[in-house]
């Protein structure tokens, strides 16, 4: 028999927090630190996203230390995600027992693409609407939606979710680490 989310709670609780947990199919997986860059630019999705969201009280935003609690029974935590409002009108202090709405993952140095493309798939596949996926080391972001092609952004192009975030844009240029010199 696997392991359930109370089981997740107390193992994380006796962790402290040293380390990111997530329960996939009754299984414990241990999450390895991102690396600086990819920390960096996951802050920086979290912040345009937010910067929108929360003046116009759309939803809520979080990044990777907020948990989900998925209809599968696994307990997942994207690096970004929005709910909208109407769907989490109060935050939970534990891990919310809902699909978000978006969820972003950022490709650090010890990921791999097709593990982080099939966590986004599982999250759209319990009703998540996006998943974006975003690669620092090749400078592209991969949007994501349920038995749809994936579209692939580059520098120069301007991501939009009109479903979702309507009036927002994020230039992808403007996701990436800058250069101080």
């Amino acid at each position: 028999m696997g392991l359930t989310v109370k089981d997740l709670e107390k193992i994380q609780a006796k962790l402290e927090d040293a380390y990111r947990l997530e329960l996939v199919e009754g299984e414990i997986i241990v999450m390895p630190p991102s690396g600086y860059e990819s920390d960096e630019v996951a802050a920086e999705f979290t912040r345009q996203i937010g910067n929108w969201v929360r003046p116009r009280k759309l939803g809520r935003v979080t990044g990777a230390g907020a948990g989900f609690i998925l209809p599968n029974c696994d307990t997942r935590a994207p690096d970004v995600s929005f709910v909208r409002a109407e769907r989490l009108p109060r935050s939970p202090q534990g891990f919310a027992p809902l699909v978000p709405d978006l969820v972003v993952e950022v490709k650090s140095p010890s990921d791999r693409l097709a593990t982080l493309r099939s966590k986004i798939d599982s999250f759209l596949q319990q009703g998540t609407q996006v998943g974006i996926l975003v690669n620092p080391e090749e400078r592209w972001v991969e949007v994501r939606r349920w038995q749809t092609e994936p579209l692939q952004l580059q520098d120069g192009d301007i991501l939009t979710l009109p479903d979702l975030l309507p009036g927002w844009q994020l230039a992808i240029a403007d996701l990436w680490a800058p250069v101080f010199e």
